[in-house]
């Protein structure tokens, strides 16, 4: 979930202050009109950093610090619980941070440079299985010196490492309350973040108040928060428009999006705002078998499939399509898919099949997961079917499974073509790049193309300036639509449904796409 030149997610949300007209928030507010209420379907699986590769950061990232963060506009890292980061040589293989003065946990302990130390060594200690562990690949050791400095020594060139340690996964935790070797099991938080957990109940509740001893960036603008966790969309609407809750974020679904914005009189003047997501979804074709094997399949179905109907029919606008592996939004973009095989054709496809010697209908079968998406990962899969079928080209069987065996699946290359999705950890197009390709692909079907691995990823994570990397990952790119091993389909929009007295939305996304509760705040009106 995570990983993110950069992101401009935050800068392009359409301002909240539509919400409300021209109220304003009053220095004379009491504390109980400061108090917020946000619903979401995306609950925490974990109160632990070490575990945490998921949604859980929603949380984490308003209730612990990471040494560098996304203060609001940044698009970049910069310093949080940290005074400052640089890397120390040119091939961006050493990085230093030393620690704000005066910094403590909510429990009293001292934020110095061992507690960072034992923060991220015992992610790597513990290892947990689809954790935050993959993340550290090019970490080789942390040193300290003194109490307030910090030494990231890296086994190889990786300029993306201060994205990495701006992931809640990276959160600092206090070493009295957090073991080395073992997850943290009372169900309780220890952090200097912004606000402190008062009290959590799995799968319902959380309950945030201000940290009085928060020393960071953070200009909170309420003086305590809510969170409700919701098992569907439509009950989470209900309780919004019942104004049980303020605000809204994760798990609404394009029909309630496209409600919300046709019917505001019928709303009770709640609003939506809208922003580029970097979330991604994409196919991917296993080389193993015999039909997804052949590039002239590959090629014929890239060359069909209509995203632009995909997103109508099923997502109604609340997608865009998607013509490179890196979303727009990110550096590096391009749209290389579209450049290569232009509009739908199924002339062009039966050509490139007839080239390949194959006159018959291929027969293959498409897999996707019926709990991890969302509800119209069914209907899109359909979509697809129907296109590919339309063209008397194919004939495609559907198969779907749960998220933990078609993991299972997938993993073991049990799949001819399946559906995945992507939530980036950081806002960096090596995050869209790098996971997918090599022996130990994320996809579970590794991808060896020894130019992305062994020369354009290397070389451009020598290069600190992120936003100079942009023709390394065009190149890849490229790569990609000649293998199309992987077939981008689309990328998602974010939104935030609110009342008309709940100002701040338009700040509160930071470029990993996670809720800032702070800024969110109740206005009052002229």
């Amino acid at each position: 979930m995570f990983y993110r030149a950069s992101l401009q997610a935050a800068a392009a949300l359409a301002s909240l202050s539509l919400l409300a007209g021209c109220g304003l928030l009053s220095d004379s507010s009491s504390e109980t009109d400061q108090q917020i209420t946000v619903g979401t379907t995306s609950s925490p699986s974990t109160l632990d950093p070490a575990a945490a590769w998921d949604g859980s950061w929603e949380l984490m990232r308003n209730v612990f610090q990471t040494l560098v963060s996304f203060p609001t506009g940044s698009t970049s890292p910069e310093p949080d619980a940290a005074d400052s980061c640089t890397f120390t040589d040119e091939t961006s293989m050493a990085y230093r941070c030393t620690l704000r003065k005066n910094l403590k946990f909510s429990n009293g302990e001292k934020i110095d440079a061992e507690a960072v130390k034992h923060s991220i060594d015992r992610i790597r200690t513990i290892k947990v299985k689809g954790g935050p562990l993959g993340m550290l690949g090019s970490l080789d050791r942390v040193e300290t010196k003194g109490d307030d400095e910090v030494i990231f020594h890296l086994n190889k060139s990786d300029a993306t490492f201060p994205f990495i340690l701006a992931t809640p996964a990276m959160s600092l935790v206090a070493p009295g309350e957090y073991p080395k070797d073992k997850l943290r099991s009372d169900g309780k938080v220890t952090g200097s973040g912004p606000y402190l957990l008062e009290s959590y109940t799995p799968k319902k509740i959380s309950e945030l108040t201000k940290n009085p001893d928060y020393k960071g960036f953070a200009n909170r603008k309420n003086n305590a928060v809510t969170i409700r966790y919701f098992d569907d969309s439509a009950s989470m609407v209900n309780a919004l428009k019942k104004k049980e809750i303020d605000a809204t974020y994760r798990g609404l679904t394009a029909e309630e999006v496209v409600s919300l914005e046709d019917n505001k009189s019928d709303n009770n003047g709640l609003q939506i705002v809208e922003t580029v997501g970097a979330d991604i979804r994409f196919l991917v074709f296993n080389p193993q078998d015999p039909a997804a094997g052949n590039p002239a399949v590959r090629r014929a179905i890239a060359q069909l499939v209509n995203r632009d109907a995909l997103v109508a029919k099923v997502y109604q606008g609340t997608a865009e399509p998607l013509y490179s592996m890196v979303p727009k939004g990110i550096a590096g973009h391009t749209t290389s898919f579209f450049d290569t095989f232009g509009d739908p054709s199924e002339a062009r496809a039966r050509s490139i099949l007839t080239k390949a010697g194959i006159t018959e209908p291929v027969k293959m079968t498409f897999w996707f997961t019926t709990d991890r998406y969302g509800s119209s990962t069914a209907p899109e899969f359909a979509e697809l079917k129907r296109q590919l079928e339309e063209s008397g080209l194919f004939e495609i069987t559907l198969k779907s499974a749960p998220w933990t065996a078609f993991q299972e699946g997938f993993t073991k290359g049990k799949y001819p073509v399946f559906g995945r999705g992507w939530f980036p950890d950081f806002p960096d197009p090596d995050n869209f790049i790098a996971p997918f390709v090599g022996k130990e692909s994320v996809t579970g079907t590794p991808y060896l193309n020894a130019e992305i691995t062994d020369e354009l990823l290397p070389s451009s994570r020598q290069e600190s300036d992120r936003g100079a990397v942009s023709k390394h990952f065009e190149q890849a790119q490229q790569i990609l639509v000649e293998d199309v091993r992987l077939l981008p389909l689309w990328q998602g929009k974010l939104y935030v449904a609110a009342g008309e007295d709940i100002g701040g939305g338009e700040r509160a996304l930071d470029p990993q796409t996670v809720m800032q509760l702070w800024e969110l705040y109740r206005k009052t009106s002229w």
